[in-house]
């Protein structure tokens, strides 16, 4: 009994700590945001900036879009392929992990300089917007959608249950979409998120293409006007977190369903 009460003391410590940990920063940036540098009184000017400033709100419009077009295409090229590999070709398992994994051993300056010759045929047959960044981010999401992704296929029997939709006469597409996703939505969930998070906190590759995303705007801005650059920069945090927690809700709530259906 002891031994339980010291844990549970030591568990709320270490979380109390922890809490601690991450709600000082933000703290401090919620307090430099909401006060006036001159007048020192609080005020919400620097968060109306955010949507009063033309340049901000179109970054933050730019910075969503791309974090939509970025998170589908991971979905639509990452989940198939690596579903069709372990059913159809597992030989090919390391080589497709080899391939995703890469772009971690490539620094962002390289993949930008690789990339400036192809992107003046995306510009010259597409346009020059800042969507066409998603080519980019794709494959930097590439590594750590991969590992989610990869830890739930390894969860799941997914041959066993290929083979008996097949069995059934379902298609390879019906084998894909309704039989082995639905059992690896956490993973594809997880991945998605993944994938926002790094979409919006990305600034490298999107200074270096002179593209104006929401952290290209932050930085811009925080050379003229730091609260509303602070404001920005907690705003950002504050949406990856709401996401986190939307997506986790979505997956108990789809949980919830299948238990009682």
């Amino acid at each position: 009994m002891t031994q339980s009460w010291s844990w549970r003391i030591t568990r709320v410590v270490l979380l109390l700590c922890f809490g601690l940990f991450f709600a000082v920063p933000l703290l401090a940036l919620l307090n430099f945001s909401t006060k006036d540098t001159i007048t020192k009184e609080r005020t919400g000017a620097a968060w109306r900036a955010l949507f009063d400033n033309p340049l901000m709100s179109e970054a933050i419009r730019t910075s969503l879009e791309l974090a939509a077009i970025t998170m589908v295409g991971m979905v639509v090229l990452l989940v198939p392929t690596m579903i069709w590999v372990r059913l159809q070709v597992p030989a090919a398992t390391r080589l497709v992990e080899f391939l995703c994994l890469l772009p971690l051993t490539i620094p962002a300056l390289v993949i930008v300089v690789g990339l400036d010759d192809v992107y003046a045929w995306v510009n010259y047959l597409i346009g020059d917007s800042a969507l066409t960044l998603a080519f980019v981010y794709v494959v930097l999401v590439l590594p750590f959608s991969y590992r989610a992704i990869d830890a739930a296929l390894s969860a799941i029997d997914s041959t066993t249950l290929a083979e008996a939709a097949r069995s059934l006469g379902a298609g390879w597409f019906t084998v894909i979409a309704r039989v082995i996703v639905p059992n690896i939505w956490q993973g594809v969930l997880n991945a998605s998120f993944v994938t926002v998070a790094l979409v919006l906190g990305e600034y490298t590759i999107a200074s270096l293409l002179h593209y104006n995303t929401l952290q290209v705007a932050i930085v811009s801005l925080g050379k003229s006007d730091a609260p509303t650059s602070m404001a920005a920069s907690l705003g950002t945090i504050l949406l990856a977190f709401v996401l986190l927690v939307g997506l986790s809700l979505l997956d108990r709530r789809r949980h919830h369903t299948g238990r009682t259906s």
